[in-house]
């Protein structure tokens, strides 16, 4: 085969024809390939230096070898369109080919749904043509019927201690399967959010009004099903809350497939409830369409089988039949259908945390998506989609996050057979102290040996649970993540860091407000859809006297930040992080501590949630004028935990030291959350006759100084209550601050907007001064205007930047400045309308 190339029609003659092809002999061809492969797009210089040192090009002009790499470049982007192209069509074929099939599903389940209401209507019209005893009979005879048509499953008499009797219970529990992942045992509802496309996660469902919580996940992705299954089995790997899962018996059955009998752990999410386990029987085979299917289902004295192990630390939960159905698709990859239906057992659970235990929409986030994600991450690693920072593999990272998460997880749990106990406290009963001085904590994979090379004696943590109300739970994370010098003390921090020294930092006394650090945050990696971040944070420290020389020396830490996806519904959000040093090597022991945030509101339908993709932020979104009464009494359960090292020496000390610090942080966050949430009342408009009097004087002012109405409308005739009420419903901000020249001016009064932009509340609104919101050009641009505001009464101020009190930057599109009159003509305030405002 010779390769060609079009010859530039202004090329000198050489025994070529200008306006014929320029054909290359394969030795040609195969010279100019080997310089392609080492430099795709070669310089002028190069071009000559390759035709003098390849005889064989001696008879090309350099114009035709440039005209022959632009060929070669052409074609490699279309080859790479062309597979583009390609992927994309079997993806969209095959998510066709999964939406066509849930249109069927979703058919059969309108049928039964006609069915069931005919049924109900002749029940009703048979009992009220009848007289009572004949419409119990009636009432009975269609109930028979009913059975007739829909039987129970009735189990045989059968020994399920033998193969023969779990391979009974095996081929049920698949039969139970199917009809939950692809028929209509279980009446879903798609989640809020969840849209199905070629990249997107797929279509999530979760149950309504059936018995345990359930959800349902359907997804593509390009691996193999038997790498997929593979994946799936190995769930401490994708599932954050799985502590252990132990095969205790593998039996082989005549049709290919597998029985296994085991015994998985699950941590508790707070320190309030106890931790789950599961009893189960999985089963792995293929189908005769060639897809291959794990199901599970838990051995119950209903069901038969033996008896699993029993622990007093962990509360037993029922598994109903649940697994994944992996399908092979044309032109490679797989379509996944993950179904996880399960019974955690609330009656053992505190009352306040029984919607923690009863949202399929948590467990569908925790579970379901959590599975299907980690298999397309994996997939896209697999691929070479994923670029990571810092020139370390994907699996190295994943496995850090792991580890942060199993560390956090141990620490809230406290397990007995890990070796912690409880300390005795000192009289109070909100802080949980904890140690562990057992050898296996530090020789485990999760700490190493090299831990400790210090403080040899143990591990203390330092726990506590809280519960709070209103407070938007993202809003309170990235807080956390981004505002660290508002609750962490820097001498701690240190003290921590210490225990990866040989030279041992002394004990601190935690000291209100911690030292002042630079925190800068170094991005390390992120999943897919970015509701995952594994970050490096530098915390620089600066020393003041002499005793505090310890503390001047840079420290890091590695960070995982979780459930940050303004788009998850029913998920936690989490920030947990552990001290490294500066070499941070792949196997760098780690002790997490960290926060956990967990929404309990979560009894209301998919169809209940508020859109997240608006304007503002999620403060807004959740604390806007929308609002239901259920979103109004949003609860959500904080869980913080903390460890430090300590050794025979120092540990009440530590101790002593643990418990104020936990403390403080807790202090620290019921001020935050005072910023952020919203007190009794609050988020509605105020009826006070001063709040009437102040509406009435912006927006008389407003249309006296610039000869328009505020609220566009004629407002002459409008009485105090409805002006007050477009004044706080009014989409701008509107804001008032003191008008004081002696002091720095503070805000005085603003509207829902306003306080939305603020993040904050009407009773904290008064300690914001104006000064620290504005940015340098914004408080330029107000005293520049500031003699016309108060000569002509109003100026109108270019876009800029804020600041809410949240740190967070805010930009506007305009504003305008009005100085606000009382009835005696007299300055009361200054106010602000900020047009088309949104978080940065």
């Amino acid at each position: 085969m010779m390769a060609h190339s079009m010859d530039d029609r202004d090329s000198p003659d050489k025994g070529f024809d200008s306006g014929k092809y320029v054909r290359y002999t394969p030795e040609q061809v195969e010279a100019l390939e080997r310089v392609y492969a080492e430099c795709p797009k070669p310089s002028s210089l190069r071009r000559q230096q390759l035709i003098r040192e390849c005889p064989i090009l001696c008879n090309i002009e350099p114009r035709q070898i440039k005209v022959w790499f632009q060929n070669r470049r052409c074609r490699e982007k279309q080859r790479k369109e062309s597979a583009r192209l390609q992927t994309v069509n079997r993806k969209l074929s095959a998510m066709n080919k999964l939406l066509m099939e849930e249109n069927d599903r979703l058919q059969k389940q309108v049928s039964h749904l006609v069915y069931e209401n005919g049924f109900m209507k002749h029940r009703i019209n048979t009992t009220s043509g009848t007289t009572t005893e004949n419409g119990c009979d009636s009432v009975v005879v269609s109930g028979q019927q009913r059975q007739q048509q829909n039987p129970t499953h009735q189990h045989p008499q059968r020994d399920a201690n033998n193969p023969a009797g779990l391979l009974s219970i095996a081929e049920e529990t698949l039969a139970e399967f199917l009809c939950k992942a692809t028929g209509t045992a279980v009446d879903w509802v798609q989640m809020i959010g969840m849209k199905p496309g070629p990249d997107s996660i797929g279509i999530v469902a979760v149950s309504r009004n059936c018995s345990g919580i359930a959800a349902r996940a359907c997804g593509l992705v390009s691996l193999e099903p038997m790498k997929v299954a593979e994946i799936l089995k190995d769930r401490p790997s994708w599932f954050r809350d799985c502590r252990s899962v132990e095969t205790l018996s593998v039996i082989p059955t005549g049709n290919g497939g597998t029985i296994e009998l085991i015994n998985t752990q699950i941590y508790a999410p707070t320190t309030l409830a106890a931790a789950r386990d599961f009893w189960t029987l999985r089963y792995s085979t293929s189908l005769e369409d060639g897809s291959y299917v794990v199901c599970e289902k838990s051995l119950t004295a209903a069901t038969g089988g033996p008896n699993g192990p029993l622990s007093s630390s962990f509360a037993r939960a029922k598994m109903l039949s649940s697994g994944f159905l992996i399908r092979p698709c044309d032109g490679g990859g797989s379509i996944i259908h993950i179904v996880d239906h399960v019974d955690l057992d609330v009656s053992s659970v505190p009352e306040v945390l029984r919607p923690l235990y009863e949202s399929s929409k948590i467990l569908a986030q925790k579970m379901t998506v959590a599975a299907l994600r980690h298999v397309r991450q994996i997939a896209q690693e697999t691929s070479g989609e994923v670029q990571f920072s810092g020139g370390r593999q994907p699996a190295v990272l994943r496995t850090f996050s792991q580890r942060l998460c199993r560390g956090f997880n141990d620490a809230v749990n406290g397990f007995a057979d890990d070796g912690w106990s409880p300390m005795s406290s000192d009289g109070g009963e909100d802080i949980t102290i904890m140690i562990n001085s057992s050898s296996s904590k530090f020789a485990g994979s999760q700490y190493g040996n090299s831990f400790l090379p210090s403080f040899g004696s143990g591990v203390l943590c330092a726990k506590a649970s809280m519960l709070l109300q209103n407070v938007p739970p993202l809003v309170l994370i990235r807080f956390l993540r981004e505002h660290r010098a508002e609750w962490a003390d820097y001498g701690v921090d240190a003290y921590c860091a210490a225990s990866l020294r040989a030279t041992p930092f002394a004990v601190p006394c935690v000291r209100t407000g911690g030292f002042p650090s630079n925190q800068v945050i170094l991005p390390l990696a992120q999943t897919l859809e970015h509701e995952e971040f594994l970050e490096v944070v530098r915390l620089g420290g600066h020393a003041y006297s002499p005793e505090d020389m310890g503390l001047s020396r840079d420290m890091y830490l590695l960070q995982l930040c979780s459930g940050v996806d303004e788009n998850v519904v029913g998920g936690c959000a989490q920030l947990v992080f552990a001290p490294i040093d500066e070499s941070f090597a792949d196997d760098a022991p780690l002790l997490p501590s960290g926060f956990r945030v967990i929404p309990l509101d979560q009894k209301s339908t998919p169809s209940d949630h508020l859109s997240v993709n608006r304007t503002r932020d999620l403060a807004s979104s959740l604390d806007g004028s929308t609002k239901t009464d259920a979103e109004t009494n949003s609860r959500l359960v904080l869980t913080i935990a903390f460890q430090f090292t300590f050794d025979n020496h120092s540990r009440d000390n530590v101790a002593t030291m643990a418990r104020q610090y936990v403390r403080n942080v807790v202090g620290s966050i019921q001020r935050v959350a005072l910023a952020i949430t919203p007190r009794p009342g609050s988020m509605q408009f105020p009826t006070s006759p001063e709040a009437l009097t102040l509406a009435r004087w912006i927006s008389r002012s407003y249309s006296i100084h610039t000869g328009a109405n505020l609220f566009g409308a004629d407002t002459q005739s409008c009485d105090g209550d409805t002006l007050l009420k477009q004044l706080w419903n009014h989409s701008d901000a509107i804001l008032c601050c003191s008008l004081k020249t002696n002091a720095s001016p503070v805000f005085t009064f603003a509207n829902q907007a306003g306080l939305d932009m603020l993040e904050t509340t009407l009773v904290a609104l008064q300690d914001i001064m104006l000064d620290k919101t504005l940015d340098d050009s914004g408080r330029k641009a107000l005293c520049s205007e500031f003699a016309k505001i108060m000569q002509q009464g109003y100026a109108n101020l270019p876009a800029g930047i804020c600041v809410s009190s949240m740190g967070r930057p805010v930009s506007y599109e305009q504003a305008t400045v009005w100085k606000v009159l009382d009835d005696n003509e007299s300055n009361h305030c200054l106010a602000f309308i900020l047009v088309n405002w949104s978080f940065v």
